[in-house]
């Protein structure tokens, strides 16, 4: 069925944003911070039709979203949502993937940091990609708590300093928009865009890409909203997990100064994908029941990324040290 068109004589006030970004090889440019805001606004707000918000998602698919374009769009998304300024967060802590070769060996690596002192405030989706196990699935396993609303993250982090909110609660139109993932066939720059939030400007910031090219705009998107301190990486799976089996470059920010750091390969040798997921197994690796010599070590890893973005170690050795001392210290009795 054709939709009526009711703007035959007047152009809809979304239609010039489409057009900067659609019009022609020769023609269209990028948009800047304060256009990329302002349609951003206009989507959050519910502005637009359904076939102009397909055409420009799909339109900056295509092309790819500059960092300023990201910046803006992050602007936007964090006015529309609002959240409380008076809960207090270390780290921010970004999971919209899902796992799909590998247990999320990460979730492991945020609940060492919660048992010696960090708080961590963490925002992800799920369902948007067949065939993954994703965060907000796990986490009550872990006994870390799922959440709904600001009040219950707020006693959440007060009593636990952990606490999670999923995209639809924090904002229910940009979680419609990655829900397009299984209409559209791609992902759009909400996928993106999200894992850039930090809804409750915590001081540190971690964030992970699956594609090694996005690397360099999510530093510089971070940069341009201001984030003095965040860490990100080409993740396991797209998650924030460090692969044992390969270099892992981490593009910082360090009290606002862009930075590089290059992580060795911890194994020589890769390891097989696991054949299936079994969380009773991923659970008893915690208890020390099982071992799992990839699991532990991305546990290891992932968590001194985690120590040096916090700047609670004063070099790569000093953070893998650490790590392995408080992976060895765990309470392991603290999982059912």
């Amino acid at each position: 069925m054709v939709m009526k068109n009711i703007y035959r004589d007047a152009e809809h006030p979304f239609a010039p944003y489409i057009r900067i970004i659609g019009k022609g090889k020769t023609g269209a440019r990028s948009l800047t911070f304060d256009e990329a805001k302002a349609a951003m606004g206009m989507i959050l707000r519910g502005e637009v039709l359904d076939v102009q918000l397909g055409a420009f998602l799909m339109l900056l698919r295509v092309k790819e979203e500059t960092p300023e374009e990201l910046a803006g769009f992050v602007a936007a998304a964090r006015d529309h949502m609002q959240a409380p300024r008076d809960i207090a967060v270390d780290l921010d802590w970004s999971s919209y993937a899902g796992k799909r070769k590998h247990y999320p060996w990460f979730l492991l690596a945020v609940k060492l940091l919660v048992a010696n002192g960090v708080r961590v405030f963490m925002h992800g989706a799920s369902g948007h990609t067949v065939n993954r196990l994703y965060t907000e699935d796990v986490l009550p396993l872990l006994s870390l708590p799922v959440c709904t609303t600001w009040d219950e993250v707020r006693a959440r982090l007060t009593e636990g300093g952990f606490a999670y909110l999923s995209l639809d609660h924090l904002s229910p139109p940009l979680g419609n928009m990655i829900g397009l993932r299984n209409v559209m066939g791609l992902r759009s720059p909400v996928h993106t865009l999200a894992r850039l939030l930090n809804p409750l400007d915590a001081p540190q910031v971690m964030q992970a890409i699956f594609h090694p090219a996005y690397r360099a705009s999510h530093q510089a998107a971070a940069a341009l909203l201001g984030y003095r301190n965040s860490c990100v990486i080409k993740g396991e799976g797209g998650e924030i997990e460090r692969n044992p089996d390969g270099l892992s470059l981490a593009l910082r920010i360090v009290d606002g100064e862009k930075q590089e750091e290059e992580w060795p390969m911890l194994f020589e040798s890769r390891h097989a994908p696991e054949e299936a997921f079994v969380l009773e197994d991923f659970l008893a690796v915690w208890r020390g029941e099982k071992a799992h010599e990839y699991g532990e070590m991305a546990v290891v890893g992932t968590l001194a990324l985690a120590l040096r973005t916090l700047r609670r170690a004063a070099s790569q050795d000093e953070a893998l040290a650490t790590a392995r001392a408080w992976w060895s210290a765990r309470d392991r009795a603290s999982l059912p």
